[in-house]
């Protein structure tokens, strides 16, 4: 089982192979908007460990330049997630979407689409809102955004990203800042968020969230209390809107944002993989949700 090569940009996905009894459960981990796999890959690390194949997707225009991730939108990266799926149904007997800020949405949008063999989904610090407590007044008015990009008006204004970047270890944040300054998105991402982007994230997160009822596979959600970027109340809002299948909330109270690399990066690599090993064991229960 190789990654598709259907673009330059597809270069930093990665597969890891599992073993065991295990192996035969595919996880599809996606990252954030102007992400990169690299933020998923200590999670992929653990899962790998425990013997899970592990399938970290590069989304459309991602690992590029601003031009590159202009190019697509919300519809692209859906069509990245529903492509690295297929590919881990190829190989795999079940399959769990694991989804970062706006990852988690993607994942999120596959379990809505009742993508074949799809028997869970994790939610990492789900966006549905930049509601977060760092977050400036303007943020406030990000829904006229997807009208912007319709009159073709600021095609190439960014908001930059600001302290605490999501993270909140200051020696991690150091080394991630660094790393996005640097001018190679594939290391940590780009810098900033194109207004047009942002614009299809509110697409996307309107998509999802007006279909949350669909979803009839587990879902684990975790988030932190004082994410800076996307309050709580996102994380609830799944809570309160899934009810064909259970949904357990975890709730970390020493991580801001980037949970799956800030100060409480274990504690969700072990809740994501015990979700992983639950779903593994109970073939009954998910075959009967597929």
């Amino acid at each position: 089982m190789t990654p598709p090569a259907t673009s330059v940009l597809k270069d930093h996905a990665y597969l890891l192979p599992g073993q065991g009894a295990n192996a035969r459960v595919g996880v599809l981990l996606i990252h954030g908007l102007t992400g990169t796999p690299n933020e998923m890959r200590l999670i992929a690390r653990g899962l790998q460990k425990e013997g899970f194949t592990v399938y970290a997707l590069q989304l459309a225009g991602h690992c590029g330049d601003v031009d590159d991730l202009l190019a697509t939108g919300w519809r692209d990266w859906m069509n990245s997630v529903q492509e690295g799926a297929r590919l881990l149904a190829a190989d795999t007997d079940r399959i769990i979407a694991v989804g970062l800020s706006m990852g988690a949405l993607l994942a999120l949008g596959l379990a809505e689409d009742g993508a074949p063999k799809l028997a869970g989904v994790v939610a990492l610090s789900t966006t549905f809102r930049h509601d977060g407590w760092s977050m400036p007044f303007y943020t406030r008015f990000s829904f006229l955004l997807p009208l912007c990009r319709a009159l073709g008006i600021g095609a190439k204004r960014v908001f930059f990203e600001m302290p605490p970047y999501g993270i909140k270890d200051e020696a991690i944040r150091a080394r991630i800042v660094a790393q996005m300054q640097s001018g190679d998105s594939s290391q940590a991402g780009l810098p900033g968020n194109p207004w047009w982007s942002i614009g299809e994230l509110q697409a996307l997160a309107r998509h999802v969230r007006r279909r949350l009822s669909l979803i009839d596979v587990p879902c684990l959600v975790v988030h932190a209390r004082h994410d800076d970027v996307a309050a709580l109340s996102n994380a609830q809002d799944i809570q309160n809107r899934v009810h064909k299948a259970p949904v357990e909330l975890v709730v970390l109270d020493d991580s801001y944002h980037m949970v799956t690399i800030d100060r409480e990066r274990r504690r969700v690599i072990a809740c994501v993989t015990d979700f992983a090993k639950r779903i593994a064991g109970q073939p009954e229960t998910m075959e009967a949700a597929a």
